[in-house]
């Protein structure tokens, strides 16, 4: 009786959560298509429909937990069909990359017939990996959960808002900025199977009639309700991204959260907290539930000399870190030719060394800028991300980052926070 009570009760919680949620989502939509209609122009027909996915996963939901399979199986068990899981994702993949290979040699006359082998194979597999999805995404929820209850994220016996997040192929985003000045002015989710040859039109007749800076990127995840998380093969990727949009989950409750599209500063204070807890907390569901995949830890050491004849590591972050300090000092001076120019050239640098960037200009720095987790990068000199990051280091718990972050809702809160951290150590 008591755990049909406790099953009753969570249940509950779980549909208030939904309810709310859709309304927010529902509310927002329309918040957030205003300031873009000049841009929308272009993207209404291809735009990603976020109430129609929304709907589907939540009856995929709660058909699950109506069924409660995953609750029956032994922990061990449960690993296992992560794990298989996870290796399927790579076999599909793995199948896909030879018929891509199967129908791109010039060798074969007819590859017809080798084709359907490798078809056929790669759909059995998509059979048994679909069979497993539901059942291997409430396994994750409940461990990512397990993990934030012990931490303390528990106020009614269960983190709130539920861990919820649905494997899906999200959408690409279309993201623009100024040309004068870097900033995201709009970020617009669209259909994921845009055909890349489409992206590019769409950024050159962006560009072309609005002259702004637009880019379109992959993401691996949105912080809508359930989550979308991106399949993968890693588990390490996979636990920390979904701590990553349970987080905006939270703090979509909390003025940090609600005012993510206030201004630049807030953006990236919402994506640094986020990326922060998702690689701690995420790193504490691998080392309870699969410490054979927790990576090493980063060991810092003094870097040894250069030899004279070997050719200079590329450090990514750095030379990246100082692509973004010069565009923003030719653009403050307003040298935008200059500045874009500069940056092809960059980009060409880049994919010499094996960083393989489709465009580098204003939109992509006004998207990557925002996770500023780590120093250099694509951030520059923003001190944003380094206020998050030194916070962090100041408070020795997650939650009490967590919790701190969450009610700010201007940077200048971050900043006072800080100060008085440092006045009262």
């Amino acid at each position: 009786m008591w755990q049909t009570l406790q099953r009753l009760r969570s249940w509950l919680v779980k549909t208030l959560w939904i309810s709310l949620l859709t309304l927010l989502l529902v509310g927002s939509s329309v918040q957030l298509r205003d300031p873009a209609n000049q841009v929308r122009r272009f993207t209404r027909q291809i735009e990603f429909d976020f109430l129609d996915w929304t709907l589907d996963a939540m009856l995929v939901k709660l058909e699950l937990f109506s069924l409660g399979v995953a609750g029956y199986l032994p922990e061990t068990e449960r690993q296992a069909l992560v794990q298989t899981y996870l290796d399927l994702v790579k076999e599909i993949r793995r199948l896909e990359t030879q018929l891509a290979e199967v129908y791109s040699d010039p060798g074969l006359v007819d590859p017809g017939p080798i084709a359907a082998l490798i078809i056929n194979q790669r759909d059995a597999v998509w059979d048994r990996q679909s069979k497993l999805q539901p059942i291997v995404e409430t396994v994750l929820q409940e461990h990512v959960a397990s993990v934030l209850a012990d931490l303390g994220l528990n106020p009614w016996g269960a983190p709130f808002p539920p861990v919820a997040f649905h494997f899906t192929r999200p959408p690409v985003s279309l993201i623009t900025s100024p040309r004068h000045f870097i900033r995201q002015e709009q970020n617009i989710s669209m259909d994921p199977n845009l055909a890349l040859e489409n992206q590019i039109a769409l950024e050159e007749q962006v560009e072309g009639a609005l002259d702004v800076s637009a880019l379109v990127v992959p993401i691996g995840g949105i912080g809508i309700y359930p989550t979308m998380v991106q399949e993968t093969s890693s588990v390490v990727w996979l636990t920390e991204t979904i701590v990553h949009e349970w987080v905006h989950n939270y703090l979509t409750l909390h003025p940090l959260g609600l005012n993510y599209y206030t201004n630049s500063e807030l953006r990236t204070m919402n994506e640094t907290t986020a990326s922060l807890l998702g690689k701690e907390i995420g790193r504490m569901v691998l080392e309870r539930y699969y410490p054979a995949s927790v990576p090493p830890p980063q060991i810092i050491s003094q870097p040894a000399l250069p030899s004279p004849t070997a050719p200079p590591v590329f450090d990514f972050r750095a030379e990246m870190h100082l692509t973004r300090v010069t565009v923003d000092e030719l653009l403050e001076h307003g040298e935008i030719e200059e500045a874009e120019a500069y940056m092809e050239a960059r980009r060409q640098i880049f994919w010499q060394n094996g960083y393989y960037i489709r465009r580098l200009n204003q939109a992509y720095f006004a998207f990557h800028g925002a996770y500023a987790d780590q120093p250099g990068g694509a951030a520059g000199e923003d001190p944003v991300g380094a206020a998050v990051r030194e916070l962090w280091a100041r408070i020795d718990s997650p939650v009490k980052f967590l919790r701190t972050m969450a009610w700010m809702d201007d940077y200048s809160d971050l900043q006072a926070t800080l100060e008085e951290i440092k006045n009262n150590p």
